[in-house]
């Protein structure tokens, strides 16, 4: 086997891996087809195994395809954040330039960051950023992302963590369904109502199933593990579901219903490499994820004091 493989040979295995074709993969890489069928033929020769197969619907991975995946994506995510500091050394470390890569979940994503990004873009204009909408824990110490958005506390020692505080999960639904259906006064009464949830089960899931008895796929009306989805479903009066608190006393604001009965709270860091904390592009990132964060989670404090 070759002592050396370039990394462009991974990209083109990775983007077939991805696409399912060598077209697929040309589009999504910006490069000719011919390019990434040489490529993908020069890895398979470097390393001395089959990685596809040709069938009717495309390029079947082998088992050693399958294999090498985690650590070509490994690969990728060191080279894009090789490029990110790069592109912030380029533009002067004294100035919070560059491209920072900041990793949330989905709901955090569309109606929390948006207020944070615009912020910060308007405080510091060099700063491009990349955010990453995912419910999947994004793995920081092989630089998938430079900060993460976490509701469980880091446990690596190579993480700097500030802990934001607690976000609260209630019951929620829009008063023209409440008024179409009526309000629950107890948990049995939800048997009776369009009760919005998961159609597969994640850890979050179990641990909130626990906290509300009877939550669970059988009993909802409607189904969907888009976190997004089900806040607009709940906005929209298709049911009663599990929505972030601060989130329902915006427009269209929702009415919490059984707060005594279901109350679940998730503890909400803010993490980074330790090796990024002297960059200025993520520590600038980092402090306005903290503020932008504390203010969200204190207009909902504000809300209930009065």
């Amino acid at each position: 086997m070759a002592s050396t493989i370039e990394w462009e040979l991974y990209r083109a295995f990775l983007g077939v891996l991805r696409e399912g074709s060598l077209s697929g993969a040309a589009r999504a890489l910006d490069v000719a087809q011919p390019t990434v069928g040489r490529h993908v033929a020069a890895l398979e020769a470097a390393l001395g195994l089959v990685l596809f197969t040709r069938s009717q619907t495309g390029l079947l991975p082998t088992e050693a395809a399958h294999a090498l995946r985690a650590h070509a994506a490994a690969m990728e995510s060191t080279a894009a954040a090789l490029e990110r500091t790069a592109s912030g050394l380029r533009d002067g470390l004294e100035a919070a330039a560059g491209t920072v890569r900041i990793s949330v979940s989905d709901v955090v994503g569309v109606e929390v960051m948006p207020a944070i990004v615009a912020d910060l873009a308007r405080r510091h204009p060099a700063l491009k950023v990349e955010l990453v909408l995912s419910n999947r824990v994004h793995d920081l110490l092989q630089r998938e992302a430079d900060i993460a958005v976490r509701m469980t506390a880091p446990r690596q020692e190579q993480l700097v963590a500030r802990r934001v505080g607690t976000i609260e999960l209630g019951l929620h639904a829009h008063p023209d369904y409440l008024a179409r259906r009526g309000t629950p006064a107890m948990l049995a009464d939800l048997d009776a109502h369009a009760v919005i949830g998961y159609d597969r089960p994640t850890p979050f899931v179990r641990q909130a199933a626990k906290a509300l008895p009877g939550y669970a796929r059988e009993r909802f009306a409607v189904r969907t593990d888009s976190d997004v989805a089900q806040l607009a479903l709940i906005r929209a009066g298709a049911g009663i579901g599990v929505c972030q608190v601060p989130l329902a006393a915006r427009a269209p604001a929702l009415v919490r219903v059984l707060p005594d009965a279901f109350t679940f709270r998730l503890d909400t860091w803010v993490t980074m490499h330790e090796d990024l904390r002297a960059s200025p592009r993520c520590r600038v990132a980092f402090d306005a994820l903290v503020d932008g964060l504390a203010g969200y989670l204190a207009s909902a404090q504000a809300l209930k004091g009065r």
